[in-house]
């Protein structure tokens, strides 16, 4: 597959300039760095005088982005950070208030394809899935160790697995005569456990390993836990009287959990919706960028 040369194109850039409005002198914090797509223009919009502070959990994407800003033509600040660190990074920056806050939660490119990372099933390698190396726990390590009905909950819950008693069930059988280490080994547990007429859902063509490994990205990283912090904390850290908020979800149950805080903060007077409903990508992006066909575009804006 080509990739292009930053290792992922950012998603909805368009959508979230406008909505956003980053302007000059203003700061800006982007909370999924990734390669700095939406960042480096981003950056020239607050330039001269605003201030970029972007997070990354991933310390390979976030010293690419480190090159890629070098010579940004405004302050750029960046920490090895998950964003429900938000407090401690603005903290350290003696930041209390920003103009503005982005969440990009999709993966990058090069992450799904490099099988260092493990989060591919297409692709032979270590089953790893950590994004952030600090974590302690890699989906090895939660395949060979969850009970058989924590595992179907798992794929369950976080992916909505329609097959995860029978995909638990193969998992346990086969580690009991070994450990299962790689993502292949996996892949194919997966596939023989799900039945051939029925693995998707309304004629869905996917591989039927694609829930299982979903779920347990999800798990390794705590991506619904580290978002709901996101949600529950920044807007404390907006600007009263404009700052806005963007996230970008991937997944249903992301989008979900986005709407249902914003409507929250709506409701006590604390946010105001800028996006009544969720934007997603143009036609010519999809086709660009088929990837971007799931995001969905969330902005609200502090009273």
């Amino acid at each position: 597959m080509d990739l292009p040369a930053s290792g992922h194109e950012p998603v909805m850039l368009k959508e979230v300039l406008e909505l956003l409005a980053p302007r000059a002198g203003q700061t800006i914090v982007d909370c999924t760095l990734g390669r700095a797509g939406h960042a480096d223009v981003i950056a020239d919009r607050i330039a001269p005088d605003g201030t970029l502070i972007g997070l990354d959990a991933d310390p390979r994407n976030l010293e690419f982005a480190r090159q890629r800003l070098a010579d940004a033509p405004c302050n750029v600040r960046l920490f090895h950070a998950n964003f429900a660190e938000l407090d401690d990074v603005l903290r350290e920056t003696d930041i209390a208030e920003v103009d503005g806050i982005l969440a990009d939660l999709g993966l990058s490119t090069n992450q799904l394809f490099d099988a260092q990372y493990g989060l591919s099933f297409s692709t032979e390698g270590p089953l790893d899935m950590r994004i952030d190396p600090r974590t302690s726990e890699n989906a090895a390590d939660l395949v060979n160790s969850l009970r058989e009905t924590d595992l179907a909950n798992v794929l369950y819950e976080l992916a909505q697995e329609r097959w995860s008693r029978r995909i638990a069930r193969k998992i346990a059988e086969a580690r009991r005569a070994a450990p299962i280490k790689t993502t292949e080994q996996l892949a194919e547990l997966v596939r023989s456990a799900v039945p051939r007429r029925g693995g998707g859902r309304g004629g869905e063509k996917i591989d039927p390993a694609t829930r299982t490994f979903l779920a347990l990205r999800m798990k390794v990283n705590r991506e619904m836990e580290n978002l709901a912090a996101l949600l529950e904390r920044a807007p404390g850290f907006l600007k009263r009287g404009g700052g806005r908020l963007a996230i970008i979800s991937f997944q249903s149950m992301e989008d979900r959990l986005v709407k249902q805080a914003f409507r929250s903060a709506e409701r006590t007077g604390q946010l105001a919706l800028l996006t009544k409903k969720p934007l997603g990508p143009t036609d010519d992006e999809i086709a660009a960028n088929p990837r971007s066909r799931s995001a969905k575009l969330r902005v609200a804006q502090r009273i």
